[in-house]
This record gives C-alpha cells, structure tokens and sequence, in this order.
C-alpha cells in the first residue's frame, strides 16, 4: 500500500490526548486518505511511535482498521457486519457530543419521546435529563440505565431523575438494543411525539439501513409509531449501506449531523430530507 503524506494540518498539537480521542482522530484520518503511515501520525499527533501503535493495535481489536506493514488500512465492512456497543462507543466521541447537545434542544418538557439503540442516542440519553417530564420509550438497555442511574438520590440533595420510561423488552443484539416480536408488539401500541433514532447507515439510495434484520423490523415500528423522526448520526454514516433497510430518507423530517459532512454532501442530503442540523460544537444559548 503507497500511503501518500496530504498537506492538511497537524491532526492535534496537544500531547495529552486521551487515548480514546487520539484513536478516533487515527481512524477518521485512516478513513479519509484511505490509509496512513505510523511516522506520520507520531509528527502529526505529537506522540511516540510506541503509542501510535498501541492504538492501532486497539483499532485493529476493534475491527475497524487493518495494520499493515508500516500503517494502517481502512476495513472495508460486510453489509451484515455489526459491531458491539463497546467497540462503538470509543469513535467521533466530540461528534456525537455535538449531536447530542444540539439534539436534545429539540425535546419538549412533557412530552412523549422515544430513543432507539446506539452510542449517538446513549450520549443524547445524558442531555435529556435535564428535560423535565418526559415520557421515554426505548429499546436500548444502555439508555434505560442512564435514566434509572439518575432516578437514585444523589448524596448531598436528594435530588431524582424525573422521566418515565418504559424499556419495550426483546432480544438483545450486540448493540445492547432490544429487538423482535416482543419489542415489535409493544412499540405497536404507542404513539411518540418525537423518535430519535441512530442508525448504521444512511444513503440516498437504500435510505436507513442496519446489518440486523431483526433490528430493521423494530426500527421499522419505532417509525411509523412517530409524529416526528430525528435521526442522530455522525458524518461517517453517511453512504454506509448495511445488510436491511428499514425507512426511505423521505420518511424522515430532521437530520442532525456533525460538521464533518462535505459541503457537496450536505446539498445531496438537502435535496432529499426537509431538515439537515449541523452540530458545530458551539454552545447553544
């Protein structure tokens, strides 16, 4: 593999990344060029040669990259590859916080929401405590958590959660979402104001895609039981097509995103979906 040295800028001048965040700017620069060298990465982040491949060791554990001799390559993944909540969690971790922040403005105190599986809408599940009232219904065993953890008294003031939330059952995937006739079943018979769904993918062509054909069906229901459909996903859903589609772009009034998007495909996007939010890091009022 000829890896080629772009003109860009440094990726990071400061030497105390956190490993995660090191790791998700390696990759994001792995996807882009379609490849990088080890010695470009310790000059462009400033760190040993030993810690660059620490984290490409992890990355590659991970799945998402291949080592080669020299660097690293991107993996190119099989429509039905899905990968666990762990190995997600760890990548565009400042992507999803814009996301999450600029999302969780759009919910209405008392009102009925619901939040499907994924690390986007885990982190958008932290925003949302600070909603008062809602109603949360959700197929993901991580978000029902961050709201039961925050139901406890905490030391000092007492102080509780104050959403309802219902967690629909199911089987659970390696996502951690619950999904089958169980879910199916009780999705059903509810309507929300408000779905905010993360996805796989997402694409002019195949529209909201996953690579688990249980969860399709469940999203599935999780969109027709809503008023309104918001999808959480970083830029790096985009074109990402997996194994079943479950909602054409057209079924959904509101993308919100990451400033990583090209300007090119942020007037694709627009061509096709009434609403695109950028998530820019900057604070809301």
């Amino acid at each position: 593999m000829d890896f080629r040295e772009g003109p860009g800028p440094a990726l990071s001048e400061n030497q105390n990344l956190l490993a995660e965040q090191r790791r998700a700017l390696i990759l994001d620069e792995v996807r882009k060029r379609g490849g990088v060298r080890v010695n470009e990465l310790t000059r462009k982040l400033s760190v040993s040669d030993m810690t660059v491949r620490r984290d490409l060791d992890a990355l590659a554990r991970q799945g998402v990259i291949e080592k080669v001799h020299g660097g690293a390559v991107p993996v190119v993944e099989a429509s039905t590859h899905e990968p666990g909540f762990e190995a997600k969690s760890t990548l565009e971790l400042s992507a999803k916080e814009d996301i999450a922040r600029t999302a969780a403005a759009m919910a209405v105190p008392g009102s009925a929401i619901a939040l499907s599986g994924g690390t986007t809408t885990f982190a958008l599940a932290r925003h949302l405590l600070e909603v008062p009232g809602l109603t949360v219904v959700t197929n993901s065993v991580r978000v029902a958590d961050v709201f039961h953890d925050a139901q406890r008294p905490v030391p000092g003031n007492g102080r509780s959660g104050a959403a309802s939330v219902v967690l629909t059952g199911g089987v659970r995937t390696p996502s951690d979402s619950l999904v089958g006739p169980v879910a199916d079943r009780a999705i059903g018979s509810l309507h929300f104001d408000v779905l905010f769904l993360g996805v796989h993918g997402i694409s002019v062509e195949a529209g909201l895609s996953t690579p688990n054909l249980a969860e399709a069906e469940t999203n599935r229901r999780l969109v027709r039981a809503a008023r309104r459909v918001v999808v959480v996903a970083d830029h790096t859903k985009w074109g990402t097509v997996g194994l079943s589609s479950f909602a054409a772009l057209e079924e959904v009034d509101t993308f919100v995103t990451d400033a990583g998007l090209s300007d090119e495909v942020r007037r694709e996007i627009e061509d096709h979906l009434p609403g695109l939010v950028v998530a820019d890091g900057t604070p809301l009022p």
